[in-house]
């Protein structure tokens, strides 16, 4: 029987979840004996489409059996994804819904599919986490993804119906690494307006932003202004057991939602799927929790 061959594309290698999306792929196609080829699209939709492309329209021996990619931009790329199940790839969507699945399910016989972290139900754990923290509510500087993409979206919408209503919101955003939360960080300590807005608590969508958020206030030069922001708690999003989990055990974050990868099970679904020509669900969602549990947390 023929080995089946696999691209996984995702949007960067410089965040914990993606690297923890990876591992979680690369277990799987040892355990399922598949090839696996992993590419990072450094958070440019652009780069990833023309990387999917690439596989696509190589030479038909050299084709990848299916495509699993999660979305570096706002689109699934719908002129790829008809390309790629023209060309009998299955293709598998990470935490993006895409409204063309249907369509192509409809027309072609290879699997194409979506799972996805369930993004609103995160920003409603946050949004509670918030709560327990501040049951006398506050201000909170909350740090979101881009503003193209989906999960971010949905995990504002999700934190804003659940949070109480005497918790006001600044948003800034940044880009899913720690780096780019730092910079934004950075930027805006610089501003007048920032020494005059009081901050009870640091929420980021992400892990690594809430901690490129907590290196940007380390990195004042002012020693008590920099206690104060320190003081604060910070939540994120992920809960990746080396990071995110380890940080709220060290005291670097107070709270964090564990998010359980999507690549590892996407692989699987596509393996099986292939093997036995039986279409896998259109959509499917993982289910996430709060780390530690809403009702252990004490008021800060």
């Amino acid at each position: 029987m023929k080995k089946l061959s696999f691209v996984l594309s995702l949007t960067n290698n410089d965040n914990d979840y993606q690297l923890e999306q990876a591992a979680a792929a690369e277990k799987a196609a040892r355990t399922l004996d598949a090839d696996l080829q992993i590419v990072h699209a450094n958070n440019d939709a652009v780069t990833q489409s023309q990387q999917l492309l690439k596989f696509v329209q190589g030479p038909a021996d050299s084709r990848p059996d299916a495509i699993v990619f999660e979305p570096a931009g706002g689109t699934g790329f719908p002129q790829v994804a008809r390309a790629a199940a023209a060309a009998k790839i299955g293709w598998g969507i990470l935490n993006h819904d895409a409204d063309y699945i249907h369509q192509l399910r409809q027309v072609f016989h290879v699997p194409v599919f979506s799972i996805s972290s369930a993004h609103e139900a995160v920003g409603q754990i946050q949004g509670k986490q918030i709560a327990a923290l501040l049951p006398d509510g506050g201000s909170i500087l909350y740090i979101e993804g881009p503003a193209n993409s989906a999960a971010s979206k949905e995990r504002s919408a999700g934190m804003n119906l659940t949070k109480p209503a005497n918790i006001q919101v600044k948003t800034m955003r940044a880009n899913w690494t720690e780096q780019s939360a730092y910079r934004a960080v950075t930027s805006w300590l610089r501003l007048r307006t920032s020494q005059e807005t009081h901050i009870d608590l640091v929420a980021a969508q992400d892990d690594s932003m809430a901690v490129g958020a907590r290196k940007a206030f380390a990195g004042l030069d002012n020693l008590s202004e920099r206690d104060r922001w320190l003081r604060l708690p910070f939540v994120g999003c992920d809960g990746v057991p080396k990071t995110g989990q380890t940080w709220v055990r060290t005291g670097s974050l107070a709270a964090t939602v564990v998010i359980p990868p999507t690549a590892g099970r996407a692989v699987a679904i596509m393996h099986q799927a292939l093997l036995t020509g039986v279409k896998p669900p259109d959509r499917s969602f993982t289910t996430p929790e709060s780390f530690p549990p809403v009702e252990q947390l004490s008021p800060r």
